[in-house]
């Protein structure tokens, strides 16, 4: 009697733990099959005045999906965040593990005058430590604004695609292309965009980020 006792307790052990093992196999799946695109950036990125739908993080999410990627979007934006910033999250951001990174940052750089060696040194340390990772990096590029005078804002512009030509990365020359000064796509502070204005820049992200997704 004991020894059948035993063998049941010992069957319903093994049935449990296969139904632990048949449930587990699904999750795991789908969680390698969701492969991240990591939106590294500011305000820009984390949608300052507009719905959280309305960022460009957002709606890539959608074209991503409506093209049949399974990739998700990871929107690690900071309002006010310069590239010193980033190199000071990227690490613990790339706990996510993502597959691609849009490295977004820059624009507050420019907006204080800091140092334009400093921000090239700290983009070229979040490649670094992109690549660390195997996550390849799409770079937008950003544009300063005439304050600290025209010497510092062509230096600003060339360091992009400078970067962009040196470690061959996918390029968007300027993330606010057609918005930024536009009043019908901007914030009454000519830089951060409006619905209209989001619409535009995920056009410009998704037509570099289509060709660097893999189904």
């Amino acid at each position: 009697m004991r020894m059948i006792l035993l063998n049941y307790n010992q069957t319903l052990r093994i049935i449990f733990v296969l139904g632990l093992l048949a449930v587990g196999l699904p999750t795991l799946a789908f969680a390698k099959e969701r492969s991240v695109v990591l939106a590294l950036g500011d305000s820009l990125t984390a949608g300052f005045g507009v719905e959280s739908e309305e960022n460009y993080p957002s709606q890539l999410q959608l074209k991503i999906k409506a093209a049949g990627f399974l990739h998700k979007v990871v929107n690690a934006g900071v309002s006010g965040d310069t590239t010193a910033g980033g190199v000071r999250r990227i690490r613990w951001l790339m706990k996510h593990e993502p597959e691609i990174v849009i490295l977004a940052l820059g624009a507050n750089d420019g907006l204080r005058g800091l140092s334009i060696d400093e921000m090239r040194k700290n983009l070229e340390t979040m490649i670094g430590i992109c690549r660390e990772h195997n996550a390849r990096i799409l770079l937008a590029g950003m544009k300063a604004l005439p304050n600290y005078g025209e010497e510092y804002m062509q230096e600003f512009a060339t360091v992009f695609p400078e970067l962009a030509e040196k470690y061959d990365l996918q390029f968007l020359p300027f993330l606010l292309e057609g918005v930024a000064g536009e009043r019908e796509h901007t914030q009454p502070d000519g830089l951060h965009p409006l619905a209209s204005g989001y619409r535009i820049v995920t056009d410009l992200v998704w037509q570099r980020l289509q060709p660097m997704l893999k189904k």
